[in-house]
C-alpha cells in the first residue's frame, strides 16, 4: 500500500510514461476492460448498501432517517466535495497509480463496513469508501481518453458505462443471494476482496499513457481551476451537455430511488417482487442500450458529434414520456412496458456524455471537467432527488401520512425534468463542431 502511495507523488515523466499511438488494439481494449471493471465495482458497492439496508438498520439499531443519512445524502455530499481535489490531482499526477490507489481503498473500506458495529463505524466505513471512489471514474475517464482517439472516445467509454448496469446486478441479485446465506457483513468482504486484487491488477498491468498523446501537443501545466472554469464558460456546447447528462441524472435516478417503493404501495408486491421487476430491467434493459450505443458510437457516421447528441436528446425525450406513463397508468402490465423504455435510457447516455465532454475539454482539463459534472449529477440524484419526492409525497398525503396515491403525485412532478435535460442536449448541438475545435487549439 505504502508503494502505492508513494508512485503517487511521484512525477509522471519519471514513471515510464510512453506515448501510445504505437498500443497494439488489444492493449487498448484490455485497459478498457480493466477501467469498466474499476467503474462495476464502484456501482456494486454503492447498490449493496441499498440491498442490505434493513439488516443493517435493524442490527444497528437505526431509525429509518437514520439510515437514510448512513446510505444517501451523506454518501452523496463527501462524494462530490471530494471529487474537485482528487480531479485536481488527476490531471497533474499519474492517472495510473491514482485509480490503483483509490480502488485498494474503497474497496479495504468496504471490507471494512462489515466489520462496523455501530452506527459511527459504519459511518466512517462509507466516508473511507467515498475518499477512494471519488477518485475512480474521473482518472479512469481521462486515462481511456489517451488510450483511444477522438472520433472513438464516445465509443469507448460508452462500454466503460456498461459497468453502471453490471454493477447494478451485482450490488442487487449477487449481493442479495450472499447475504440470504452468510449475513449482510459477508456481502462486504465478498466485494471488498477482490476490489483490492483488482486494484493492485491496474497498477501491476495498465500503463500511463503520456498526456495529450492522441491530441494536439500537451507539454505544459494543467490550469487552474479558475482557468478551468473561464473555458468551461466559453465552451456552451460543453455546458449545456454537462447540464444535461446532471439533469438526466436528477430525472432518471431521482425517480428510480423510489420506484421500488411506488411497486410495493401501488400494485401491492412485496420487497422481493418488486425489486426482481427492476433487477432484470437494469441488467437486461440497461446493459443492452449500452451495448447498442456502443456500436451505433463505433459507426463511421457518428464521428459528428451533432449527431451524438441528436441521438441523445430523442432517445431521453422518448424515455421521459414513458416515464410519465410508468407513474401514471394504474396498469401493471403497461407500467412494466414502459419501464423497460425508461430504465435502459438512464444507462445509454452515460458513455456518449463523457466522451463529448472529453473532445470539449482541453486533455490537462478532463478530470476536473469530468468531476464537475459528476458533483452536478450527485448533487441531483443523491441530495436533492429522493427528499425531494419524499417531502412532496408527504405534503400530498391526507393527514401528511404518505400513500400510494401521495407518492405517484409527487414522482409524477419530477417526470417533465427529463424533457429539460432533452432540451440541454438539443441546444449543445448549435456550437459543438466549433467548440471540439476550440479544446484541440487551445494554447496552455
Amino acid at each position: 500500500m505504502s508503494e502505492l502511495q508513494s508512485a503517487v507523488a511521484s512525477d509522471t515523466a519519471a514513471l515510464g510514461v510512453a506515448p501510445l499511438q504505437s498500443a497494439s488494439l488489444m492493449e487498448r481494449w484490455y485497459v478498457l476492460i480493466m477501467m469498466c471493471l474499476v467503474y462495476t465495482l464502484s456501482i456494486a458497492d454503492r447498490y449493496v448498501v441499498s440491498t442490505v439496508l434493513e439488516p443493517i438498520r435493524l442490527e444497528l439499531h437505526l431509525t429509518d432517517k437514520g439510515v437514510a443519512w448512513l446510505t444517501g445524502a451523506a454518501f452523496g455530499l463527501f462524494y462530490i466535495v471530494l471529487g474537485f481535489p482528487l480531479s485536481w490531482l488527476i490531471d497533474r499526477k499519474n492517472r495510473r497509480n491514482i485509480v490503483a490507489l483509490c480502488l485498494v481503498l474503497w474497496s479495504m473500506m468496504t471490507a471494512v463496513c462489515g466489520l462496523a458495529r455501530t452506527s459511527w463505524e459504519f459511518f466512517f466505513a462509507r466516508v473511507g469508501v467515498t475518499v477512494g471512489e471519488a477518485g475512480g471514474t474521473p482518472g479512469a475517464n481521462s486515462l481511456l481518453s489517451d488510450y483511444f482517439p477522438a472520433t472513438r472516445r464516445a465509443m469507448a467509454l460508452t462500454v466503460f458505462s456498461l459497468g453502471a448496469p453490471i454493477g447494478a446486478w451485482v450490488g442487487y441479485n449477487v449481493a442479495g443471494a450472499i447475504a440470504d446465506h452468510y449475513g449482510w457483513r459477508a456481502v462486504f468482504f465478498a466485494l471488498g476482496v477482490p476490489g483490492v486484487l483488482a486494484g493492485f491488477a491496474v497498477w501491476l498491468t495498465v500503463r500511463e499513457p503520456r498526456r495529450g498523446c492522441l491530441d494536439a501537443g500537451d507539454d505544459g501545466e494543467a490550469p487552474s481551476v479558475l482557468e478551468t472554469m473561464r473555458f468551461l464558460w466559453q465552451q456552451r456546447s460543453a455546458v449545456h451537455v454537462m447540464m444535461g447528462s446532471a439533469v438526466c441524472a436528477l430525472w432518471g435516478w431521482g425517480l428510480m430511488f423510489w420506484t421500488p417503493a411506488f411497486l410495493q404501495r401501488t400494485y401491492h408486491m412485496s420487497v422481493g417482487e418488486a425489486s426482481v421487476v427492476t433487477q432484470n430491467m437494469h441488467l437486461w434493459g440497461g446493459g443492452l442500450a449500452t451495448v447498442v450505443t456502443g456500436v451505433l458510437m463505433a459507426r463511421s457516421g457518428m464521428t459528428d458529434a451533432r449527431r451524438i447528441v441528436w441521438l441523445l436528446a430523442g432517445g431521453i425525450g422518448l424515455a421521459t414520456l414513458a416515464s410519465g406513463v410508468v407513474y401514471y397508468t394504474r396498469d401493471l402490465a403497461l407500467a412494466k412496458a414502459m419501464l423497460w423504455i425508461f430504465i435502459p435510457a438512464i444507462y445509454f447516455y452515460i458513455g456518449p456524455g463523457f466522451g463529448l465532454l472529453n473532445n470539449l475539454a482541453q486533455c490537462r482539463m478532463r478530470a476536473m471537467f469530468c468531476a464537475m459534472v459528476l458533483f452536478l449529477a450527485n448533487l441531483g440524484n443523491l441530495v436533492i432527488a429522493p427528499p425531494l419526492i419524499g417531502s412532496l409525497s408527504d405534503w400530498f398525503a391526507p393527514n401528511h401520512v404518505s400513500n400510494a396515491e401521495s407518492l405517484r403525485l409527487a414522482m409524477l412532478c419530477l417526470v417533465p425534468t427529463g424533457l429539460w435535460a432533452t432540451a440541454h442536449l438539443f441546444l449543445a448541438a448549435r456550437d459543438i463542431l466549433k467548440d471540439q475545435e476550440r479544446a484541440r487549439s487551445f494554447p496552455l
